[in-house]
C-alpha cells in the first residue's frame, strides 16, 4: 500500500499542478473586469486603475499565481474581492450542506444502482428484464434539473410530504434535517443510479458466460450462491469505478440542485463567485473539486484490489 501511495505522487503532483494553472487561469478568460464590478455605477478610469492595483490585478498573471500558490502551501486561500471575507471561511461555512447532500447522494446511488442493477442482471424472466431496461434508460436519460422539478411538483406543491426550499442541518437536526435532504439527494442521485445499474447488469452478464461459473452449475451448486459468490463478487470490480467516477458528476450536479432546492452550498457560492467574477473563491472551489476526484481515484482503485486479489497495488505490471 505504501509504495502504491508513493507511486501515484508523481501523477497526482503534475495533475494538481495542471490543475491549478486552469483553475488560475478559467475564471480570468471570461469576459469582463472585476475591478470595473467593485467601482459601482459610471466608474472612472482612474478609479478601476486604483481599484486593480489595490488588489494586485496590475501585476503580470505569473506574479499573481505564484503568489497564489504560495499561500496555498501555507495555508491562505485568499481573500474574496467581493465580499471581504477569507476563502476559508466563506468555504467553511457552506461546506457542510454541501457534503451532507453529496454523501447522502452517493448512498442513494449506491443502494438504487446496485439494487437495479443485480434485479436486472438476476432476473430470467423477459418482462421483468425488460421492465427494468426501460426504468434504468429513463433515469439515465433524463437530467437531474428535471428530476427535482418533478419531485417538487409531487411531493412538495401537491401532496405537501417534505419541505423543497432550505436546509437544517442533519447535525443540529437529523430528523428535520434528513427531510430536507431527500428530495434534492434523490434528484441528484437518479441518473447515475440509472448509469450504475446498466453497467452492473452488463458486467453480470458477461461473469456469468464464464468457464467457473459454468463449472459451479455442473457442480450443482444453487443459482443464488453462484450470484452472491461469483457473478456479483466478480462484477463489483466495474460498480466501484463507476462509484469513483460518479463522485464528480454529482459534485457537477449539485450546483444545478441546489439552486432549485435553495440550499447554500458550495454550488451556489460557484454561481455566484462566476456571477460576480470574484477569481479568487472560483479558483479555489475548481482546484479542490480536482483535488476530491484524485481522492476518490486512488480510493477506487485500493477498493477493487481489496476485492480481487489478483490486482496488487504495489506491483509493477
Amino acid at each position: 500500500m505504501i509504495r502504491f501511495l508513493i507511486r501515484k505522487v508523481p501523477s497526482v503532483g503534475f495533475v494538481l499542478f495542471a490543475s491549478s494553472i486552469v483553475a488560475f487561469a478559467l475564471p480570468r478568460l471570461a469576459p469582463g473586469d472585476v475591478a470595473v464590478t467593485l467601482a459601482g455605477a459610471d466608474p472612472t478610469a482612474a478609479n478601476i486603475a486604483a481599484i486593480r492595483r489595490e488588489l494586485g490585478l496590475d501585476r503580470p498573471l505569473v506574479v499573481q499565481y505564484w503568489e497564489w500558490i504560495a499561500g496555498l502551501f501555507h495555508g491562505d486561500l485568499g481573500q474574496s474581492y467581493l465580499l471581504h471575507r477569507s476563502v476559508t471561511s466563506l468555504i467553511g461555512d457552506r461546506l457542510g450542506s454541501t457534503v451532507e447532500l453529496a454523501v447522502f447522494a452517493t448512498l442513494l446511488v449506491v443502494l438504487i444502482g446496485t439494487t437495479l442493477g443485480v434485479l436486472a442482471g438476476s432476473t430470467r424472466r423477459w418482462w421483468a428484464r425488460a421492465t427494468l431496461d426501460l426504468g434504468t434508460s429513463v433515469l439515465v436519460a433524463v437530467p437531474s434539473f428535471l428530476t427535482a422539478l418533478a419531485l417538487i411538483l409531487v411531493f412538495g406543491v401537491y401532496h405537501r410530504w417534505l419541505p423543497v426550499s432550505g436546509e437544517v442541518s442533519v447535525l443540529h437536526d437529523p430528523a428535520i434535517g434528513i427531510q430536507y435532504l431527500v428530495l434534492p439527494a434523490v434528484a441528484l442521485a437518479l441518473s447515475p443510479a440509472g448509469g450504475l445499474a446498466r453497467l452492473l447488469q452488463t458486467e453480470m452478464a458477461r461473469i456469468r458466460n464464464e468457464d467457473y461459473v459454468d463449472l459451479a452449475l455442473a457442480k450443482g451448486v444453487s443459482p443464488r450462491r453462484i450470484t452472491l459468490r461469483h457473478v456479483l463478487r466478480n462484477s463489483f470490480g466495474t460498480a466501484v469505478v463507476a462509484i469513483g467516477l460518479e463522485i464528480g458528476t454529482l459534485l457537477a450536479g449539485a450546483v444545478v440542485i441546489e439552486a432549485v432546492f435553495n440550499r447554500n452550498g458550495l454550488g451556489q457560492l460557484a454561481v455566484s463567485s462566476v456571477q460576480t467574477r470574484d477569481f479568487t473563491v472560483l479558483q479555489v472551489l475548481i482546484l479542490g473539486v480536482v483535488c476530491v476526484a484524485v481522492v476518490c481515484q486512488i480510493a477506487t482503485e485500493m477498493v477493487l484490489a481489496a476485492l480481487d486479489p489478483k490486482i496488487r497495488l504495489g506491483d509493477r505490471p
